[in-house]
């Protein structure tokens, strides 16, 4: 199996860079925030890490090598300690003007790399807080990473490269509502929610939080006119969005019967069972698959007319839309006496099965037909 490798620079991306851009004393030596666990991460899924960092005129009068060496020193010791350690510490010590091809973006201190073959381009990657180390990677033949402000997180910059994440971003721009989406369903994170209706966007919430995956989601729409575009248009741009991110859907569990960890049970009219979720007085029941077919049974009935800025006539119409673009079938239903617990607990226990349904299992794809 070929080799993996993690290029890193130093400066604005394992440790904080002065405005002077040297940092030449122990004051000065500051981790960036979650850089040991994410390089443990790293480590862990078997990276060999090699530093590389331009450090214009070391070994100058105006940047001497004594400066640099402790704190230097004392960053790598640090790093040790938690298992972190470098296969190559690699410094360009010229100034741009020179025009050396050792210096970042040139590739002259890595020529090494360039002729081995045991070690896969594809899998490597080179991590940076600039354009250069981007430019870096490009003439290296790697993917480039980009934290610090104008990037990631080292968080989420470890996530997204070794987790393979299930993401996808969706814009849905109409006369009537400009919508954009975003879905992680492979990350928790609180929820984020504007459409205008803030009873609505506290539904939205519901689907991320007991959903247990990463949901951003942002609606400008004719609310002056009326609410069914905004809250149909957002349905049919989430279910987009979660088809999107589940790919070739390889691996999940398919089918989401909400809550697992209840014992209650109850069977509908027509004999099929499901498990409810309770909310005081209210009971929801949910029962998804996620087959490519959209459909979508409800039952129940709401004692009154709207809850805050929602017709609760357009409830099942929410999740109907959420089944056309998503192309599942799901059977809701509800029973209670307190119209706003109703809404929600439809919300919530809908949000429990996809948690089920969307869960990754293994590779195997959940169908005998062959496609899903």
């Amino acid at each position: 199996m070929s080799r993996k490798l993690l290029f890193v620079d130093r400066d604005g991306c394992l440790i904080e860079e002065p405005a002077d851009e040297q940092i030449d004393s122990y004051e000065k030596l500051a981790l960036l925030p979650g850089v040991i666990a994410a390089l443990q991460r790293f480590v862990a899924a078997g990276y060999e890490l090699v530093m590389i960092t331009n450090q214009d005129g070391l070994g100058t009068d105006g940047f001497p090598q004594a400066h640099f060496d402790g704190p230097h020193e004392l960053l790598l010791r640090i790093l040790a300690s938690q298992g972190i350690r470098f296969r190559e510490v690699l410094i360009d010590r010229s100034f741009p003007h020179e025009g050396l091809d050792t210096r970042k973006p040139g590739v002259g201190l890595v020529r090494g790399y360039l002729a081995d073959d045991n070690w896969s381009r594809a899998a490597s990657a080179m991590v940076g807080d600039r354009e250069s180390d981007l430019q870096f990677a490009a003439n290296l033949g790697v993917q480039g990473l980009r934290v610090g402000p104008l990037g990631l997180s080292w968080q989420e910059l470890a996530h997204r490269w070794l987790d393979a994440p299930r993401v996808a971003t969706v814009q849905r721009n109409t006369k009537e509502t400009r919508i954009a989406v975003s879905v992680d369903l492979d990350r928790a994170a609180e929820p984020e929610a504007h459409t205008g209706l803030g009873f609505f966007d506290h539904m939205l919430e519901q689907i991320g939080k007991h959903g247990g995956f990463a949901l951003s989601l942002r609606c400008e729409g004719d609310i002056h006119i009326d609410e069914h575009h905004t809250i149909e248009d957002c349905a049919l741009a989430l279910g987009q969005a979660l088809r999107q991110a589940l790919g070739d859907k390889r691996g999940i569990g398919r089918y989401g019967f909400a809550p697992d960890e209840l014992p209650q049970r109850e069977t509908s009219a027509q004999g099929q069972a499901g498990f409810s979720l309770p909310m005081d007085e209210t009971q929801a029941s949910a029962a998804l698959d996620l087959s490519g077919r959209p459909y979508f049974v409800f039952e129940g009935h709401f004692p009154r007319e709207r809850v805050g800025e929602v017709p609760t006539e357009l409830v099942p119409h929410f999740f109907r839309s959420l089944c056309e673009t998503l192309g599942a079938n799901l059977h809701l239903s509800v029973r209670g006496d307190n119209a706003h617990h109703m809404v929600e607990a439809c919300f919530k226990v809908v949000a429990r099965a996809l948690r089920q349904a969307i869960r990754r299992e293994g590779s195997e794809l959940p169908s005998t037909k062959g496609a899903l």
